[in-house]
């Protein structure tokens, strides 16, 4: 409602002695004059700008025989104060204004300035007025004066001698006798005996008292503590015709204020309360409305020691109330006890250091015009003992505090809470939370909107909400909008503000006139003719229908009271207003669809309906009179209805079922009576005639009202209609205060079944909210408000230099915009009550929300929190409908998961009773296919269940997860399962309890590091060699692993499970999972390939593999092109091209997954590493055969998307530039070679024989990895699908230097011919290379012939002889170093395979700037 904004000013007084120090504040009706009171001095301040007008200062020989001064009353015009003083003097002063032009300050514009001095009103309205104070009359009462207080035309005045005296303002008692309250019967209420009891003790006074003219009474506080309400019973003021009422239980009161809108009694008591009374109209006892105080759970250490309330004000508005205690501090609150700020904790309280400040200590506050101000003098607390240290201290200074509010629309303008809007207003800004009006236009020009003014500059941007939503969520910033300074110059300050439905345009209503905003052209648009601007005063609020702006004025010069519609996009001017004239003053004004409800001054409601105009070239609004409605015999006093509203809502639902097109009329009149909510529905009693002309509507006449609900400080209604969310729309929100909110909802019977007679069709619904509603959003299931945040500046200021410094004694304030769900606590209401069937309509409408899990965690977590925590046990426990409600979604395993991880472990079993086993819901969901959500039950059942249960169950999830290809799953499963084996605890540590090797020591090494291609080995050191052995001591089923007993079983089971895992993917052919399997678990693919060399690891069919990896690696089966017989390949043509290419191959395998352990491939390489080390020169890292690459294998990339496709794009790391560099030449090279027509054609034929890159780095790093462990017949099977006859040559070589199994070899002989057959039948592409590689055919069955039956393949052995070092040390440049074939060895052959050599380095030639390449011949 209200919020702080910014710091308190402080206004400074006249320098004087610490004796002179203001001490009273009182504000003139108007609240443009201040009276300001010290000990002998009278100062008038004006309120804008803040500056001391006039100061009378009493004599000294005078002051002493009056008193210090006490108290000041101004009369209701504002031309006199009177003021009271200790010794029982009243002293009346006149204030006259200097006429003439003469002002104390006017405004001085620069030359030739725009400013208009001619206009009317102008020096009353920009200029300090000069005035004069002069003492008329002095009156002696002879007993100290304890209050004072204007009635009307007299002045009341309460004295300690326990008299009431009336008193004419020229000074005289115009021969009334003093009422005695001993005389004054007082009873509990007016019914009964009209002779209550007497005030029965001698010394009882008035100690303060306020008058309310809508009860006409005042409400008093004695000197003893007992509160009361005393009421003329006649029009005559005398002793005999005065009677009180009083509540029983109030003994200890303070203060009194009251609220003349709501007829509210606020009595501020001793204990720190304050207790708000109204008066019951029937009996016309006092009733306790609420109470307004500090709870233990808010403010645990300060809420029972504030001292006694010290002063109570209400705001000019009458919609908040501000508190202050003895001790000091500040709160404010709303009419019905929604408490908004409170001085007394956080920031206020609390330096940056953590150190406690003392509350601002308040002597006296009044509130300035419409509430924007509050005038505070402050007393002299304990801030201000530390004088030594500073001469010149606040005590020698005193001053004025000025605290700065901006408020909500809603507490002027009530017909904005059919928008969806917040907007507050400030005395020169508004604040609108509406998304950049200009989003929708220009998206770019966003950024500059939101940026605020700057005091708003300190907000932290938290990001969008909800991107889904309405723009209405947006971000937490304001859209700040600075109001016009001409027109706030001359109609200062600012009444009324109204935003239109769509959030683009805003209208404000100052003292004359109005002005409106649009946020797309960011103009403001005044009033041409400044006369008819002064000429206008708006009276009832302003409201936007479509593009024009409706509202009640008064015209000046007419004295005409008047209704009037302006056009948004035609000028501002009188000649474009559609005029209606009124008879009576517009209180209240407000638009539902096409009709305009009007409430006047003489309690009667009228309809018109409004409809658009084209008039030649003006488009107007012509406005007619529908109905009227009188309610003067319902409405005591018509300042008393704080809103009036048109709704759809009506208490027959029926009626929307059978004429849908009547639902959507206007059914009701929502009144809001003094908080009290009445509802007036249209009467159907009465004979449905059918009108013969649809289009002359008869409007029905209303029934008598109904009262809906107490304490209602707004009511939101919504015109749209939607079948879907029937229910929220068709609500009706109440906001109550501190009782939270209220929701009128529909019950709709289910299927358009006939309702049940008995059953009510509307259901009150209450709820509590953390945040003060400001607009519902209806089909969102939201509350917007706004909060007060505050910022400490103390840190920049020392202690010393600054103690009094405003910036150090109170925080910053800004206004953040917040939001709220309110289903959860809207189904459970209905759960209840056993309205279940509500319930789920109701939350099936809203599940497509984005937070609707949210609602249901929500939901049911409080129920849990309630009735688990419950120190007696419920009768009737909601948990079980909560839980079996929530079930009716697919959501529910999520939900109760959820749920339990963020409740404490002892609540579990009481959840559990509810919900399930947890046992059945985690099968539940494997049999869903919902891993993660099963993940989480583990977690519980980890904790609930003995460790072999959960061992049970992590076995059953870690199989799914392997097979669907989960890793980073799979990974927190084998963490799990070591954590529940090592010592079977009860509660695992959440990670291992060593530290594996696998899963991160040798790894952290390689993490953020790939080699550049042109590294040879020479540049790596020593040192690095050793380093590998030692980070990569293998975790299989030896080293570290098994130095602990009691990890050993573990692991070794858990090592039983992957082994298990990749013979099945061994054995289904799927190579590319594998590979995937070892690069992400740290799996030791070499190690247990060796052992499986002969079991798993064989190819039982190569055709079959063969075809299962040209699917799995999306490798084009080759074609026969047509212009093969001659190719420029053949012939070494391209050789440089081909050296650059093949230098520039990225080496990037299966570690393009998220790898996150394991460099399962390093152990097995230190042999091959041991052996070649010295005299192996020339590495080319292009090669994916050889240990030598392991450096470059180890780039993990970050954590990408897919986790069961291999890797996203190549990741090129550092050797991107040498490729960019490579590339430069080979375009050169290019296009200096004129190619012909069949030279195309071939490169094209061979680049569409290709995979995608991807796919060829992947394929190389298997060979690699089958290479090492000896799988000859895996290497012949990958070799064949690169087609490259070096690996075959490769093989060959091994199988002469090594002993092979000859089973293996034989293996590989028949595979082979298998192929041959196969491509000659179905794949006649394969047949080229398949003669290419003939000669190492014979070659290998000859081995195989005379091979005798060998010993075990030792994969070590390979450097034995002497002869294998040299030529791999030669290793051609140019070749791509898939093992080239050493030449002295192979003699005749090698010669022979030299041109199908560059054929295939030719084939390499592929152009991989992006990465993959999906080349398809048709």
């Amino acid at each position: 409602m209200y919020f702080l904004s910014g710091w308190p000013k402080r206004l400074l007084c006249p320098l004087g002695s610490p004796a002179e120090a203001p001490f009273h504040v009182q504000s003139d009706p108007q609240r443009t004059f201040f009276a300001v009171l010290a000990s002998a001095r009278l100062s008038i301040w004006y309120s804008r700008p803040s500056v001391l007008i006039v100061t009378y200062k009493e004599s000294a020989k005078s002051s002493s025989q009056f008193g210090s001064y006490k108290q000041a009353e101004w009369k209701p015009d504002s031309t006199m104060i009177a003021v009271s003083t200790a010794n029982g003097y009243i002293l009346f002063f006149h204030i006259t204004s200097t006429r003439g032009d003469k002002y104390l300050y006017e405004p001085v514009y620069p030359k030739g300035s725009p400013q208009m001095k001619g206009t009317p009103h102008f020096k009353e309205e920009q200029c300090a007025p000069a005035l004069t104070l002069e003492m008329k009359k002095i009156l002696d009462l002879q007993a100290p004066i304890m209050s004072l207080q204007s009635v009307l035309d007299d002045l009341l005045v309460a004295t300690s001698d326990g008299l009431l005296h009336l008193i004419h303002w020229e000074g005289m008692t115009n021969g009334r006798k003093a009422i005695n309250l001993c005389t004054v019967p007082f009873s509990v209420d007016l019914q009964s005996s009209r002779a209550g009891s007497f005030l029965g003790f001698a010394d009882v006074h008035i100690r303060d008292m306020e008058y309310c003219a809508t009860l006409d009474g005042f409400a008093v506080v004695f000197n003893d503590g007992k509160v009361g309400f005393i009421t003329p019973v006649s029009s005559r003021f005398t002793a005999e015709q005065l009677h009180g009422v009083w509540p029983q239980d109030v003994v200890d009161g303070t203060c009194v204020a009251v609220n003349n809108k709501y007829r509210l009694m606020a009595f501020g008591c001793a204990s720190g309360s304050v207790q708000v009374y109204t008066i019951d109209n029937t009996t016309g006892a006092m009733l306790l409305s609420h109470k307004l105080e500090l709870t233990a759970k808010q403010y645990p250490d300060i809420w029972n020691k504030t001292g006694a309330v010290k002063l109570v004000r209400w705001s000019p508005d009458n919609s908040v109330v501000i508190v202050t205690w003895e001790c000091g501090g500040l709160s404010l609150w709303s009419v019905f006890g929604a408490q908004l700020i409170c001085t007394l904790g956080g920031d206020f309280a609390y330096r940056s250091d953590g150190t406690k400040k003392d509350p601002l200590k308040i002597n006296s506050m009044s509130w300035g015009a419409e509430g924007y101000h509050l005038w505070v003098i402050s007393g002299f607390g304990s801030q201000n003992t530390e004088i030594e240290s500073e001469p010149k201290s606040i005590v020698k200074q005193p001053g004025i505090l000025l605290f700065q509010f901006i408020k909500s629309v809603l507490t002027v303008n009530p017909c904005m809470s059919n928008q969806e809007q917040v907007l507050l207003q400030g005395e020169d800004r508004l604040y609108l939370n509406c998304g950049e009006a200009s989003q929708t236009q220009n998206p770019r020009s966003s950024s500059g909107l939101s940026k605020p003014s700057h005091e708003k500059s300190s907000f932290t941007d938290g990001g969008f909400e909800s991107q889904g939503l309405s723009t209405l969520l947006g971000h937490r910033h304001w859209h700040v909008v600075q109001i016009s300074s001409t027109y706030l110059e001359s109609n200062w300050p600012i009444r009324f503000s109204a935003i239109d439905k769509l959030g683009q345009n805003i209208a404000v209503v100052g003292k004359f006139g109005f002005a409106h905003y649009s946020l797309l052209t960011k103009k403001w648009k005044l009033f041409g003719n400044i006369t008819q601007e002064q000429n206008m005063i708006v009276t009832g609020g302003l409201a936007w229908w479509n593009d024009f702006i409706v509202l009640a004025c008064y015209n000046i010069s007419d004295r005409q009271e008047e209704l009037r519609v302006y056009l948004r996009t035609s000028n501002l001017d009188n000649a474009f207003a559609h005029v209606t004239k009124a008879q009576a003053e517009t209180l209240l004004l407000s638009v539902f669809r096409d009709m305009v409800i009007v409430f006047r001054a003489d309690c009667s409601i009228c309809l018109y309906s409004i409809e658009r105009k084209a008039d030649g070239p003006n488009t107007t609004a012509g406005i007619q009179v529908l109905q009227e409605v009188s309610m003067s015999r319902y409405i005591p006093h018509p300042f008393l209805v704080v809103s009036v509203t048109l709704t759809s809502v009506s208490t027959e639902n029926g009626i929307t079922l059978k004429m849908p097109q009547q639902a959507r009329d206007a059914e009701s009149i929502m009144l809001n009576l003094a908080g009290q909510l009445i509802m007036l529905q249209r009467d159907r009693s009465g004979p449905q005639i059918r009108e013969k002309d649809p289009n002359q509507r008869k409007l029905l006449p209303f029934c008598p009202p109904v009262v809906l609900a107490q304490s209602v400080e707004n009511v939101w209604t919504t015109c749209r209609a939607s079948k879907q969310k029937r229910h929220l729309l068709e609500a009706l929100w109440l906001s109550c205060g501190g009782a939270g909110m209220k929701v009128w909802l529909p019950l709709f019977p289910r299927d358009h079944r006939k309702p049940h007679s008995f059953l009510s069709q509307r259901i009150m619904l209450p709820f509590h909210i953390n945040i003060y509603p400001l607009a519902v959003l209806f089909e969102d299931a939201l509350v917007l408000g706004a909060v007060n945040d505050t910022l400490l500046y103390d840190c920049l200021y020392t202690r010393n230099s600054a103690r009094e410094q405003l910036e150090v004694l109170f925080p910053f304030c800004v206004v953040e915009r917040t939001s709220q769900i309110y289903l959860h606590h809207i189904l459970r209401q209905l759960l209840v009550r056993n309205l279940g069937e509500q319930a789920l309509l109701l939350a099936q409408s809203c599940s497509a929300l984005p937070y609707f899990p949210h609602v249901l965690e929500l939901m049911l977590h409080e129920v849990l929190e309630e009735e688990a925590t419950s120190r007696e046990p419920i009768p009737d426990p909601l948990l079980p409908t909560v839980a079996k409600f929530i079930t009716e979604f697919p959501l529910f395993l999520q939900t109760v998961v959820h749920c339990a991880r963020k409740t404490e472990y002892a609540l579990w079993n009481y959840l559990f009773a509810a919900v399930g086993n947890p046992k059945d819901l985690f099968e539940e969901c494997l049999m869903a296919q919902d891993l993660d959500t099963a993940a989480s039950y583990l977690i519980i059942l980890q904790n609930m269940e003995v460790p072999a249960v959960s061992r049970q169950h992590a076995t059953l999830l870690f199989n799914t997860a392997l097979e669907q290809g989960k890793w980073d799953l799979c990974r927190h499963m084998i963490r799990f399962l070591k954590a529940i084996g090592s010592g079977e605890s009860e509660t695992p540590p959440s990670t291992p309890t060593a530290q594996e090797p696998s899963s991160s020591g040798g790894f952290e090494f390689f993490r953020n590091r790939s080699i550049s291609l042109s590294q040879s080995a020479e540049n790596v050191p020593a040192s690095k060699f050793s380093l590998q052995k030692t980070l990569s001591m293998p975790s299989g089923p030896s080293g570290k692993r098994w130095s602990k007993d009691s990890d050993c079983a573990e692991n070794m089971y858990i090592d039983m499970m992957l082994w298990r895992h990749a013979r099945h993917l061994l054995e289904e052919v799927r190579l590319k999972d594998l590979g995937c399997f070892a690069a992400q678990l740290g799996f030791e693919l070499i190690s247990w390939l060796c052992k499986e060399r002969a079991r798993a690891a064989r190819v039982d069919n190569f055709v079959i593999a063969l075809k299962r990896l040209h699917k799995d690696f999306l490798w084009p089966l080759p074609i026969i092109p047509a212009s093969s017989i001659s190719s420029p390949f053949k012939n070494g043509k391209f050789r440089t091209v081909g050296e650059q290419l093949l230098k520039s191959q990225p080496a990037d395998p299966f570690l393009n997954l998220e790898i996150d352990a394991g460099i399962s491939n390093v152990q097995r390489s230190q042999s091959w590493l041991s052996n070649i080390g010295p005299t192996h020169h020339e590495v080319d890292t292009a090669s994916s055969h050889g240990p030598q690459m392991q450096d470059a294998f180890l780039s993990p990339l970050s954590n990408r998307g897919d986790e069961c496709s291999i890797g996203s794009a190549t990741d090129l790391t550092e050797s991107s530039s040498m490729v960019d560099g490579d590339w430069t030449v080979v375009d050169e090279n290019f296009s200096t070679l004129s190619l012909t027509q069949s030279e195309l054609e071939h490169i094209s034929m061979e680049l569409a024989s290709k995979g995608p890159h991807k796919s060829q780095v992947q394929l190389r790093y298997l060979l690699h990895i089958f290479m090492e462990a000896g799988c000859l017949d895996w290497c012949i099977v990958i070799g064949l699908i690169l087609r490259e006859s070096s690996i075959i040559n490769q093989i060959l070589v091994i199988i002469q230097t090594t002993e092979v199994d000859g089973e293996m070899l034989q293996n590989i002989k028949t595979g082979l011919h298998a192929v041959d057959r196969w491509a000659s039948a179905d794949c006649p592409g394969y047949k080229p290379f398949l003669n290419i590689i003939k000669p190492q055919l014979q070659k290998l069955s000859e081995i195989t012939e005379e091979q005798v039956q060998p010993d075990a393949f030792q994969p070590v052995t390979v450097g034995k002889t002497p002869e294998q070092a040299s030529p791999r040390a030669e290793e051609s440049r140019g070749s791509s170093g898939h093992g080239s074939i050493p030449q002295g060895e192979v003699g005749g052959s090698s010669m022979v395979s030299r041109k199908e050599e560059d054929t295939t380095r030719a084939e390499e030639e592929e152009p991989f700037q992006d990465g993959t390449y999906d080349c398809s011949v048709s």
